[in-house]
């Protein structure tokens, strides 16, 4: 429970920050940092000790609750998030001169961590998406949040409808593995995973929620796009939290479903094709922090293909060393755009003198993203290519391989873009940046260092997460995985150095290109679709006719609730067709009166025939034994005919359509089967038998509560909150049509004028 708790502090954070706005720094900072620094002294806290799990229930009677774990894996999990957020905090509150802004922006940011701890702590599907979703609000305000530029705006709703697209999709697996599994824990359905062909489909509908959300190709395209964020969103984001959400939930099914051939095809494939399409892509960009956006693709894809063959101990090493160096590059560029107000590489020279202590945490940042020694990078990669060997698997490693050696390659072109003297015509210049600015990349590269120099405590963390043992090491010895290693750097800097060779060939040039351009051209074509769609949806059911709302309205209430009475067992009907004469004769006259206004042509005379059959049907609640209710049917028919007749002066004789035209018919085939709908339910609903019903309780309580009709006292003291409701909207409707008369009668008429 007490981790449960550290997530609803983010919450409270975000709330308190949202109302202090830009006012008292300093508390501004401690409501900032605090919360991250308590998670992470609660997960470092319950690390190793026994796994229990914290519920918090939410609505019992439908058996939701939030239930978080503390296994190795949600701590470890956890400790990244909570790692990175209070380095990223303690850089924004730097980072933001405005203090309005900063306020606004460390809000968005609690309440995105907030739902980032719960996905990662979540041991139940439901409430792993309720957390699912709150990141996806809270990285459309992130992205968002420059919303004054159209960039930003158009970047935040292409990853929201591109997220929550997914999500539902997802949504609608989580369902159906809950109704296969019998259960929405995830730790149980794991230990004894359901295997049919609607756990297939329920693990492709997961599949797009985790593609999408961690910007697998083909919906690779929204990542580079939400660069238009503020650079400590982006690092945040794109390092430890939102995209890594995918590779989580991936992480926590893969135990119980690894196996599954749809599995293992369908996740190996796309990690290997995003991996690819990333980093060629970013071998292509000039501006620093698109090129890292295209690497965080292409790392992304890594991880999912790691995922894909059941290397779970690899990928998360892999994601544990991404999200620090990451992390400390998105920070780095932030600093150099801060200090020289542009992130082109073309424009860029002479940084690296002027900034010495970033252009050394970058270099330490991008030997880790190339995988060069001796920092964690290298260690947690040559991990995965020496557990690739062991799987013989050569295909995967080809790829893996040859997307090294590009990421090798733009790693250079990352650092010696921003740092190097390039030989432009005159330096960039360069302005005093804060120290506040310097610190968070410092410590992640010290991080770096420090963890590749002695891996211990990661090989720890993620043997015991994993439940796989994990080779952790600086020096692996001379083995295959070192020897590809070897080559994957020698080639990567070769091709660096080469770069104006074969950036002239067309699918480097081209490809990346091609296919994001494309992935986008069909996102835009199906918003554009789908615009069309609801405008034309729009025009039809919402055209300002009151019979279209009508029949709208009465076409839905037959579509749902007939087609599962239709499909539907319907065991044990009866049906007592009359009670006597008297009731067929009155039933008639309903009929009868029903399809006589139905094709009269006068307004005047359907008005009278709906009386008559409102009339008969007070004459059956006679029948029935029920004289107070066939009162006031008679009292509510008198008053509606007197209305019906001071309104229908005021308006032509005649109905407008012909009695045979075809809205007349489609009308009156609406009415008809709406008629039978009814009809029919009732019959059902009255042959459902109880040993005891409601109306037993009414009966027997009547006399508590001061009278014998039954009638008056469900009226006057069960329902009395709905009589009370129905006695206000009432006299609501009737104080705004009085005054709506009244001004009518005021209004002066027109003044004619003669020349």
């Amino acid at each position: 429970m007490i981790l449960l708790l550290s997530i609803i502090i983010y919450f409270a954070s975000a709330a308190a920050i949202a109302v202090l706005g830009g006012r008292r720094p300093v508390l501004l900072g401690a409501l900032v940092l605090i919360p991250y620094a308590i998670q992470l002294g609660v997960a470092a806290w319950l690390w190793g000790g026994e796994a229990k799990a914290g519920t918090l229930d939410w609505i019992p009677s439908l058996g939701l609750s939030i239930r978080v774990g503390t296994t190795e894996m949600n701590l470890l999990l956890t400790m990244v998030v909570a790692g990175a957020g209070l380095v990223i905090a303690g850089y924004s509150l730097a980072y933001f001169r405005d203090g309005a802004k900063r306020a606004k922006f460390l809000a968005q940011m609690a309440l995105f961590s907030g739902g980032m701890a719960g996905v990662v702590a979540s041991d139940d599907l439901l409430g792993l998406f309720i957390f699912w979703e709150i990141t996806t609000v809270a990285s459309y305000l992130l992205i968002g949040f420059n919303d004054e530029e159209a960039a930003a705006r158009s970047s935040a709703l292409q990853a929201i409808l591109v997220t929550t697209a997914g999500g539902l999709a997802m949504l609608g697996g989580f369902v159906l593995l809950i109704l296969e599994s019998g259960t929405s824990t995830i730790s149980a359905i794991v230990a004894d995973p359901p295997s049919s062909v609607p756990t297939t489909i329920a693990l492709v509908l997961v599949f797009l929620g985790a593609f999408t959300k961690s910007a697998q190709f083909p919906f690779h395209f929204w990542l580079p796009g939400a660069m238009a964020a503020p650079t400590p969103a982006s690092a945040f984001l794109h390092s430890a939290t939102m995209v890594k959400a995918g590779i989580v939930l991936l992480i926590f099914l893969a135990p119980g479903f690894a196996e599954e051939a749809v599995w293992t095809w369908t996740v190996t494939g796309v990690g290997l094709i995003t991996m690819l399409v990333g980093a060629v892509g970013a071998l292509r960009r000039d501006d620093l922090k698109l090129l890292l956006a295209h690497g965080t693709v292409s790392q992304l894809g890594f991880m999912v293909a790691l995922i894909g063959l059941d290397l779970i101990g690899a990928a998360l090493a892999v994601l544990v060393g991404h999200a620090v160096f990451k992390a400390a590059l998105f920070l780095i560029v932030g600093a150099v755009d801060s200090a020289t107000g542009t992130r082109d590489i073309r424009r860029l020279s002479g940084v690296g003198r002027r900034l010495p202590v970033l252009a050394v945490s970058a270099a330490v940042a991008a030997l880790s993203m190339a995988g060069i020694p001796p920092v964690l990078g290298f260690v947690t990669k040559e991990a995965a290519l020496d557990t690739l060997v062991a799987t013989d698997n050569w295909i995967g490693l080809i790829v893996i391989a040859v997307a090294s050696v590009l990421t090798v390659s733009y790693s250079a072109r990352f650092w010696f873009g921003a740092f190097k003297d390039a030989g432009v015509d005159e330096e960039t210049a360069v302005r005093p940046i804060p120290t506040g600015l310097v610190i968070g990349p410092v410590v992640l590269a010290t991080l770096t260092v420090g963890f590749g120099l002695i891996p211990g405590p990661v090989q720890s963390a993620v043997a015991a997460a994993s439940g796989v043992k994990v080779k952790l090491v600086l020096w692996p010895g001379f083995t295959t995985a070192l020897g590809i290693s070897t080559i994957i750097v020698l080639a990567g800097l070769f091709a660096y150095r080469s770069q104006s060779a074969w950036e002239s060939w067309a699918l480097i040039r081209r490809f990346p290109a091609r296919s994001r351009s494309r992935a986008e051209r069909a996102y835009a074509a199906t918003v554009r679709g789908l615009n069309v769609a609801a405008e034309r949806v729009t025009g039809v059911v919402q055209n300002g006719s009151l019979p279209t709302y009508l029949a709208v309205i009465l076409l839905s209430v037959l579509a749902v609730p007939a087609i599962a009475w239709i499909v539907g067992v319907r065991d044990g009907v009866s049906l007592q067709l009359t009670n006597g004469p008297t009731e067929v004769a009155l039933v008639a006259v309903v009929i009868a009166g029903a399809v006589a206004a139905a094709f009269a042509q006068r307004r005047m005379a359907a008005a009278l025939l709906l009386g008559v059959v409102g009339y008969a049907v007070s004459g059956i609640y006679v029948v029935f034994g029920a004289p107070d209710l066939a009162l006031t049917q008679v009292l509510v028919e008198t008053l509606t005919i007197a209305l019906f007749a001071l309104v229908l002066v005021r308006l032509p004789r005649r109905f407008g359509a012909d009695p045979i035209s075809l809205v007349r018919r489609s009308r009156l085939a609406i009415s008809t089967f709406v008629g039978l709908f009814v009809a029919g339910a009732a019959v059902l609903a009255s042959s459902v038998e109880h040993e005891r019903t409601i109306a037993d309780a009414y009966i027997e309580l009547a006399p508590e509560a001061g009278g014998t009709n039954v009638v008056n006292i469900v009226l006057t003291n069960f329902r009395a909150i709905d009589t009370l409701g129905e006695i206000t909207v009432l006299a609501a409707a009737a104080v705004g049509i009085s005054v709506l008369v009244r001004t009518a009668r005021r209004r002066p008429d027109p003044v004619e004028t003669s020349t």
